[in-house]
């Protein structure tokens, strides 16, 4: 094959397997692939085409003047009374299919597309849809004066402007003539009251469901099947209200989504109370991966101990051989018991809000400042690695202090007697450092005793008494006469006790 000389071409989508015809415009709900869009004589197979209108609303129509509708195609359509305005959102042979899922009571209810809209006609169109939003808001006070107890939640006008259908929400039988009344009164157009309920108003609204995906009634799903409890129960979901409620407040639609697959792998399983019977005690059901075919047994019927997990068709064998009256060494058949496997979740120790710290501005610092902030920078750099070596240090230290203050204390107490016994040479040592200029104190004079007698001078050996014997009065017998004084001796004033002690 020559490649060089080769013409090549823009695929536009059909050559490549997806036709951008089937896909038509993705903003409005409910929206159907069209897979058969690129076949040749399709759209010539049959004159249905599907017609879309607010929110979730459809209608099926025949082509009776044989148009060449495609998808998204504005059009104008039979109603009763006047024309309605909607888009053709699916052509060809699997209008049918949707047809019979939408459970017409009768094909002869199908009615006639008119022409494709005109300027005029989306003009008006327009209009009315731009009355529904102030419509509703008025409705619903209506409805609360006249105390019905009901809710208004979506307001639709019909193409031309002549009728205007009210969609509400109640949970008991409502007496609306009234409220049809007044409101034909205020807005001057027919009225058409449908109840829905919680997740029709859902698909009307639209939104994102915890999975993140758009609701499965906005997007493809039309027949609500009843959902219960039962459905969390035999899939081991814990019945949380919050978890297992939607958008609308009711049991999630996927409930049921698999739950005929864990009916079908639940029957393999064996039952809850049956208790496994082994050489090393009774063993307990603790809990069940349905969809594994694995099941774990505790030796506690009420606590998780000594759990052992180990396959369905395990537990089965080992009821088989209690019934025979048989008991096996242990649950699993190998030595080693088998373990879960866990997968690994590399961002389980992240933190969601790692990337959201907030950036600092830098000043601008003169060259000065920047050369004393780099070395204080380095000085604590130099402080925080080394904090045990300053610790360690610092107790080194303490210890040193206290070894030299113990050496101090002995090298003192020798010199300290010494000096004690030379009071008089101390005396007279300070006496000659003097300078000549200041005059020598006089020695004080003897103040007299009690009988008139001045005190005598101390003697030397008076001198060289201790702190102590001072203290004791002088010598160990002073004290001792003044304890064991005279009974009947009145007592001396204090001046007179001060001079017998300096006596003594």
């Amino acid at each position: 094959m020559d490649f060089k000389n080769m013409k090549f071409t823009v695929g536009d989508g059909c050559s490549r397997g997806l036709c951008r015809r089937g896909c038509g415009r993705q903003d409005r709900q409910l929206n159907t692939y069209d897979w058969l869009a690129d076949v040749p004589g399709n759209a010539e197979s049959t004159d249905l085409v599907e017609v879309q209108f607010k929110n979730t609303r459809k209608g099926y129509y025949h082509n009776v003047n044989a148009l060449d509708l495609k998808k998204g195609d504005v059009v104008a359509v039979e109603a009763s009374p006047g024309h309605d305005i909607g888009v053709v959102t699916l052509t060809g042979k699997l209008v049918k299919l949707q047809v019979k899922k939408a459970n017409l009571k009768s094909m002869d209810d199908i009615k006639r597309i008119y022409r494709i809209a005109k300027p005029v006609d989306i003009d008006k169109w327009r209009e009315a849809k731009s009355r529904e939003h102030g419509t509703m808001i008025q409705s619903r006070q209506i409805a609360k004066d006249l105390n019905l107890q009901m809710k208004i939640g979506d307001v639709e006008y019909q193409g031309d402007g002549n009728k205007a259908i009210f969609y509400y929400i109640a949970d008991e039988r409502v007496d609306f003539r009234q409220l049809i009344k007044v409101l034909a009164e205020t807005f001057h157009v027919r009225i058409e009251m449908k109840q829905i309920g919680a997740r029709q108003e859902a698909g009307r609204i639209g939104g994102t469901g915890p999975c993140g995906r758009e609701l499965c009634c906005a997007t493809w799903m039309k027949n609500f099947v009843s959902v219960s409890t039962g459905a969390a129960r035999y899939q081991d979901i814990s019945l949380n209200p919050q978890k297992l409620a939607g958008m609308c407040a009711k049991l999630k639609c996927c409930l049921n989504y698999e739950v005929d697959s864990y009916i079908e792998a639940g029957r393999k399983l064996p039952s809850r109370e049956v208790v496994l019977q082994t050489m090393d005690g009774d063993h307990f059901l603790f809990k069940t991966d349905i969809l594994a075919g694995l099941v774990t047994y505790s030796t506690d019927k009420r606590l998780a101990a000594n759990l052992v997990t180990i396959t369905a068709q395990r537990a089965l064998e080992i009821v088989e051989m209690n019934r025979r009256g048989e008991k096996p060494d242990s649950l699993s058949d190998s030595d080693e018991p088998m373990t879960e496997n866990h997968q690994v979740d590399l961002l389980a120790g992240e933190s969601l809000t790692r990337f959201d710290k907030a950036k600092k501005k830098k000043k601008q610092k003169s060259r000065g400042n920047k050369a004393q902030d780099n070395k204080d920078a380095k000085a604590a750099n130099a402080n925080n690695q080394q904090p045990a070596n300053n610790q360690q240090a610092s107790a080194e230290n303490r210890k040193q202090r206290r070894a030299e203050g113990k050496q101090q204390r002995q090298e003192d107490k020798p010199q300290q007697q010494r000096q004690e016994g030379k009071p008089q040479q101390r005396q007279e040592g300070k006496q000659q450092q003097r300078p000549d200029n200041k005059p020598q104190r006089d020695a004080k004079p003897q103040r007299p005793d009690a009988n008139g007698d001045q005190q005598k001078p101390q003697d030397d050996r008076q001198r060289q008494r201790g702190p102590k014997q001072q203290r004791n009065g002088g010598n160990g017998n002073g004290g001792q006469r003044r304890r064991q004084g005279k009974p009947n001796t009145p007592q001396q004033p204090k001046q007179e006790k001060a001079n017998d002690g300096g006596n003594q």
